[in-house]
């Protein structure tokens, strides 16, 4: 409840119309758009002050920890008919208070002028749980969220407690149920966020099963604007030949191509762009800052567990085998050409390598590499450059 109320002092009231506020939990990591959209229409085609998204728990009662969504029963605390209030959302009500109830007791609650009475069992057995996605009238929220309190187990303002309220001033409360639980699930406890890391790739793998090669179905990421990209790039030049190791990451802003390879244990983040056929080995790191971008050209391979960042160019052809490490700057970019093999343990930093060359066991900074023609028609290597040792006279023999 706090939060919305400061979200709500950080804008002013809309001058025009009544503008609809939608609260989301940060927690609910499987949300998708498809659900908040389908959410708002459900708002904008029902008319009310507020609406409740709400789940169906299917497990032990006493497991259950979400707050209930508590309805009008057919048959009011003196045993009339509720009639046309049937069904209607009185309140919710959070496990802790539901625990706070003594054995046996039962809670009176109020809704349009009539008594209806809850024992303690029948609203922990109560299934219908609250998600905390809510939809609110800007007009209506800003004037009663104030009447907020917290007498509540938690000792905080509960932004669930508005239907209570709005339910005392005439304005009308509405629940609707999600048709995909997974959606709704929150992750509060390790075990829960493992279910929806499961959940993720299991949905992930659903999308990619028939264009892409995942080694291990349990054990990926691919960020979904790059599954969209796949899709796209499959439907206009299928078939793509992706091959996705055990445990590789994509994130976002990776654009991947045709015959990629990505090997175990590899991880690609930021604005990537892959040639057709290139090879990422066993636990590579590939990245760029924001705004930067990494060309790898065809037929490049990266071997394993080289780490590659920043603004990059490598041409058609390259290699850059295990124990390398590049970067390049928006002020220094680094640029390979085509058909060079760097190896070694080597870093190099904002060059510029001529086609063709070979780099090894080398520390180059902001240099241009260039290609030096021998005699006999080959080019001549580049070996064992490394920069002028400092600080010699502090080195010295131990006794003894």
């Amino acid at each position: 409840g706090d939060a919305v109320r400061v979200a709500l002092d950080s804008f002013s009231p809309h001058p025009y119309g009544d503008r609809h506020i939608y609260v989301f939990p940060g927690d609910m990591g499987l949300l998708t758009g498809h659900l908040v959209e389908s959410f708002r229409r459900d708002f904008e085609k029902n008319p009310c002050a507020m609406m409740i998204l709400t789940g169906v728990y299917d497990g032990p009662p006493e497991q259950n920890y979400y707050g209930r969504i508590v309805r009008v029963p057919e048959i009011d605390a003196e045993g009339q008919t509720s009639g046309n209030d049937a069904g209607m959302v009185i309140a919710i009500r959070e496990h802790r208070d539901i625990l706070r109830l003594p054995d046996g007791g039962a809670e009176q609650l109020t809704y349009r002028g009539r008594e209806y009475s809850f024992t303690r069992r029948q609203l922990m057995e109560t299934a219908e749980i609250n998600t905390l996605i809510v939809a609110f009238r800007e007009r209506d929220l800003r004037a009663h969220l104030g009447a907020m309190v917290a007498d509540n187990a938690q000792g905080e303002l509960l932004i669930t407690d508005l239907a209570e309220i709005y339910n005392r001033q005439g304005l009308t409360v509405r629940a609707v149920q999600t048709a995909n639980e997974e959606e709704i699930i929150g992750f509060n406890v390790k075990s829960v966020w493992r279910q929806m890391e499961s959940i993720a790739m299991g949905r992930a793998h659903q999308r990619l099963m028939d264009i892409v090669t995942i080694v291990d179905e349990e054990d990926f990421f691919i960020a979904d604007e790059v599954i969209d990209q796949i899709i796209a790039i499959d439907k206009d030049f299928g078939p793509l030949d992706i091959v996705v190791g055990k445990g590789a990451y994509v994130g976002p802003g990776v654009k991947l191509n045709r015959k990629v390879h990505l090997g175990d244990r590899c991880r690609v983040t930021g604005g990537i762009v892959f040639g057709e056929g290139v090879r990422i080995g066993q636990g590579g790191q590939l990245s760029t800052y924001a705004g930067q971008t990494m060309h790898l050209e065809d037929g490049v391979e990266v071997m394993a567990r080289n780490i590659l960042k920043g603004n990059m160019r490598i041409g058609a052809e390259s290699r850059v085998e295990s124990g390398v490490i590049m970067t390049g700057s928006d002020e220094w970019p680094m640029r390979v050409g085509k058909g060079v093999t760097i190896k070694g343990t080597s870093y190099l930093y904002g060059c510029r390598i001529d086609d063709g060359l070979l780099v090894e066991h080398s520390v180059i900074k902001c240099k241009h590499v260039q290609a030096v023609r021998r005699h006999d028609g080959t080019f001549q290597p580049i070996r064992y450059v490394l920069p002028a040792p400092e600080g010699l006279d502090s080195i010295g023999e131990l006794p003894g």
